[in-house]
């Protein structure tokens, strides 16, 4: 194999990091919630309604700041799971650069079918305009 050859292998992942890099800078310098850089969530653009990610740019801004507290209330899914999101991807990540990846963790289909679950409760419960559920909204534990 020639450089040429490991240049055009590389090049995906190499541009994917730097895009990764350059989307969390932005993501850190400005603040999705009044930069007008960041698109709206459809969702709630067109319905009124929250689904399960909004807040969640939000809520990376919070995290990148060093706001846990703030992140957990804009989007607490989110928050709980960032680390499994990070690790497959940094995962699929290593695959693509080395060849081999991370440590493989294989879920029964229960437990991915419950996290989809979830996932889609939370975004119901969000939408409950009465305590406690109100409290799940983007920003809801932040009011008084």
């Amino acid at each position: 194999m020639t450089a040429i050859d490991g240049f055009r292998n590389n090049w995906l992942p190499a541009a994917m990091m730097a895009a990764a890099v350059a989307a969390l800078a932005a993501l850190c310098l400005l603040d999705p919630g009044q930069s007008g850089l960041f698109p709206p969530c459809p969702l709630r653009y067109l319905t009124g309604w929250y689904c399960p990610g909004c807040g969640s740019l939000r809520a990376m801004h919070q995290l990148l700041h060093g706001n846990l507290a703030a992140a957990w209330a804009l989007n607490p899914m989110m928050v709980l799971l960032l680390p499994f999101m990070m690790y497959g991807t940094a995962s699929y990540a290593l695959f693509e650069i080395r060849g081999n990846h991370l440590p493989r963790l294989f879920l029964p289909a229960f437990w991915i079918r419950s996290v989809g679950v979830a996932i889609i409760l939370f975004g119901v419960a969000r939408n409950l305009p009465f305590h406690p559920f109100d409290l799940l909204a983007p920003g809801g534990m932040l009011q008084p």
